[in-house]
């Protein structure tokens, strides 16, 4: 039996601990002992930035913000969705996240990153939706386990009805807000709404293979 190998540990700004561990060639972040994220389900997070990007339709010169780099499997997704003339913004909070997808993870990352139509930000994804305050066809938020806030409670104002607000102001019209979780969530569907979105909430599948749990993802459109 392989062992699961405990690569780094990194820290959030509120102090949470994040572990890297390795076992075989799969790659896992755990926040206390439960699995944050793991290279073996990574079909919701693919689908996250693959069915929003077909939502929107053939648009000239897309621009997408993701909240959460994470695996980068929502980047990659996106890259390969995206024409040459794309632009996507990425924001991630824990600086050693990107340094571990530059470093051991390099393989997986898969030079994404690095990528022209890819600006990279280390920062709080709600303070870069408030100051970019207009322009982008589509947010894509997986910065936590869902509307809950789990990791950070800081995560809530995200998915409060001034969060959401924000983030519609954020949007062109006719653009969308995916939001990835865990499960489903009856009152963010119902915040979403009161927010002025036209919301489709959907079950998808955690891994590729279209085996194992299901998780939500909201496609809330700002009308045209």
């Amino acid at each position: 039996m392989i062992a699961r190998e405990h690569i780094a540990t990194a820290h959030a700004p509120d102090g949470e601990e994040l572990r890297l561990y390795k076992h075989d060639r799969d790659f896992m972040i755990l926040l206390r002992r439960d699995d944050l994220m793991s290279t073996r389900m990574r079909g919701s997070e693919e689908a996250l930035a693959r069915e929003t990007i077909a939502r929107l339709g053939p648009r000239p010169g897309l621009r997408l913000l993701i909240g959460g780099y994470g695996l980068g499997f929502t980047l990659r997704a996106a890259l390969a969705a995206l024409a040459p003339d794309a632009e996507v913004v990425v924001v991630e909070l824990v600086p050693e996240i990107v340094d571990w997808a530059r470093g051991p993870m390099a393989e997986l990352t898969a030079g994404g990153l690095d990528d022209p139509r890819v600006e990279l930000q280390i920062g709080d994804v709600a303070e870069t939706i408030q100051w970019r305050s207009t322009g982008f066809d589509a947010i894509l938020l997986d910065v936590d386990n869902g509307p809950d806030g789990i990791v950070r409670d800081a995560n809530d104002r995200l998915y409060s009805a001034a969060g959401l607000a924000t983030a519609r102001r954020a949007l062109r019209p006719g653009g969308i807000l995916a939001v990835w979780s865990a499960a489903p969530d009856a009152g963010f569907t119902r915040r979403l709404r009161g927010a002025g979105f036209a919301v489709e909430e959907a079950r998808v599948s955690a891994r590729p293979n279209g085996k194992g749990p299901r998780h939500t993802i909201w496609f809330a459109r700002k009308s045209a």
